[in-house]
């Protein structure tokens, strides 16, 4: 999947130790750790190019509080496979909520009643959105 933009310069602001905010001019990352970069959720249009799951509207503070997504509060599937950068949507909006990492297949996932299906690493008013509004401002 050739996801990313191709970039010639980028800034990166160091959100705390190794965590960034990587920033070019047309495109917003955080870094998590050296292994994991996860798109930032202010950018709207790049979220599209990855699977998404929808959660209930009773899910929404939690997952906004960093919590791992949950399969009872789950409606919705796209499909992915474990390990994949998943975005987290709520189902009567469509707001991206949070960016994580596929603990399970998505067909595992859907079949499951119970269980973690998303790692959060990345949600609105996290520590990367909250110094993000100050880079831009």
């Amino acid at each position: 999947m050739d996801v990313l933009p191709k970039i010639k310069s980028f800034t990166a602001y160091e959100v705390e130790a190794d965590k960034y905010i990587l920033k070019s001019q047309n495109f917003t990352a955080v870094q998590i750790n050296q292994n994991i970069i996860l798109p930032f959720l202010g950018n709207s249009d790049f979220i599209k190019q990855f699977p998404c799951v929808y959660v209930d509207m009773g899910a929404v503070k939690f997952v906004c509080n960093g919590a791992r997504i949950m399969r009872p509060g789950i409606t919705k599937f796209d499909t992915f496979k474990k390990d994949d950068i998943v975005i987290v949507k709520d189902q009567n909006y469509e707001k991206s909520l949070a960016a994580g990492i596929a603990l399970d297949d998505s067909e595992i996932a859907a079949s499951k009643s119970k269980g973690y299906v998303i790692d959060n690493l990345h949600y609105i008013s996290d520590k990367f959105w909250e110094v993000h509004k100050e880079i831009t401002a």
